[in-house]
């Protein structure tokens, strides 16, 4: 067995930084950028009204003073001509700001009659008038890699950008194996279950950015192990579920062996997760889970989730663990590294009781794995604890 450090270490050398690809602005959201991309334009590309109001000079600008109204600017309708002394024109909030004047009194503080206004109010020293360019100008960079929020995608429309270069999405399939299985809505025989752990490991590599297509449940077989995986070709990342352990119908490792699988390791020392094997195959990487659902969603989070981020050009840095303190006591932990399903509430984390690794329930009311290394002594309730959110 090798520690969880260093099989994630392997796993990162499976794979590297995919192509980029260019997609519409309309379909980039939740995308990573690939490369840094540059403004067309300034933002505003003028100056403009930040208020309503009434544009005039600044050095006229004095409570009582009296101007003639000769115009009127709105947001995509400047006005046309050079406002001269002891003259205004009404503007909007966006219009471009008129030639000849460089003061905007907000309409709250201006009296009107006809085309006559005078200023009733202090107008205070700001001008309301946002400067061209004062967002940004022609040539300012959005950095990469990002993944692209929706702010990121307002910003790059203002910028003028309408196809962006992103980084082509992992393509992985996912293979559930055994003869155990069957699929949601059907019905399963006397000694058969539902498949579950591809259908959540799917909607987790497609949270992260990635393209899941679940392959047809393979049989306890070598032909049906092997057919399943030339239905994996074309996919950057092949991940197994089941059959990856020492048991006469644990039959993974053969079937990949016999198709020319290079291994990376076998076995890491963590809980849930011990069986896990990982290698090349047919220029893909290749991650075989163990079985039992928790197991699998567990070595997503910690294993599947980094290699994903490292194919997006996301780099190899992995979230920081984070710490509370425990809200109850816990016994010693054993010599694997342990990621206890635990629940964060009232600002302290308490780990389950149990911690069978076939409980779904129990994973899917955790909202933190706490991480525990080999050997952890017990700990009273208080200590401080690392964990991962979920």
């Amino acid at each position: 067995m090798i520690p969880v450090a260093e099989a994630r270490a392997a796993l990162f050398d499976l794979v590297a930084p995919l192509p980029a690809e260019e997609v519409p602005l309309i379909e980039a959201a939740g995308r990573v950028l690939a490369r840094p991309v540059s403004a067309r334009r300034d933002q505003p590309p003028f100056a403009a009204s930040s208020m309503d109001g009434y544009a005039m000079k600044a050095a006229e600008v004095e409570r009582d003073a009296m101007f003639k109204v000769i115009g009127e600017a709105a947001a995509g309708h400047a006005f046309v001509g050079r406002v001269g002394p002891g003259q205004a024109v009404r503007i909007f909030t966006g219009a471009p700001i008129p030639e000849g004047t460089d003061f905007v009194v907000i309409q709250e503080d201006v009296g009107r009659a006809g085309d006559l206004i005078t200023i009733v109010a202090d107008p205070g020293n700001k001008t309301n008038i946002r400067p061209a360019g004062g967002d940004f100008t022609v040539g300012t960079t959005m950095s990469a890699p990002r993944i692209l929020a929706p702010q990121d995608i307002a910003l790059l429309a203002s910028m003028n950008i309408p196809v962006v270069p992103v980084t082509r999405k992992p393509v992985v399939a996912i293979l559930a194996t055994g003869d155990e299985l069957v699929m949601p809505g059907e019905t399963p025989g006397p000694d058969q279950i539902i498949a579950s752990n591809s259908f959540g490991l799917k909607a987790m590599l497609e949270g992260l950015g990635a393209t899941a297509r679940l392959l047809p449940i393979a049989r306890d077989t070598l032909s049906s192990l092997r057919t399943a995986f030339e239905l994996a070709e074309g996919a950057d990342l092949i991940v197994s579920i089941g059959g990856a352990s020492v048991g006469d119908h644990d039959l993974v490792g053969q079937a990949a062996a016999d198709m020319g699988m290079a291994r990376s390791f076998y076995k890491v020392a963590m809980r849930p997760g011990k069986p896990l094997m990982a290698g090349k195959l047919n220029g893909a990487a290749m991650v075989g889970l163990p079985g039992n659902p928790v197991s699998a969603m567990v070595c997503g989070h910690i294993f599947l989730a980094p290699m994903i981020r490292a194919m997006l050009g996301l780099g190899t840095d992995l979230p920081p663990l984070r710490q509370i303190a425990l809200s109850a006591d816990l016994d010693r932990n054993g010599p694997r590294e342990h990621y206890m399903r635990a629940v964060i509430e009232g600002g302290s984390l308490r780990a389950f009781d149990n911690q069978d690794s076939s409980l779904l329930t129990v994973l899917s009311q955790a909202n933190a794995l706490l991480v525990r290394p080999p050997n952890d002594p017990p700990l009273k309730a208080g200590a401080m604890v690392n964990y991962l959110p979920l």
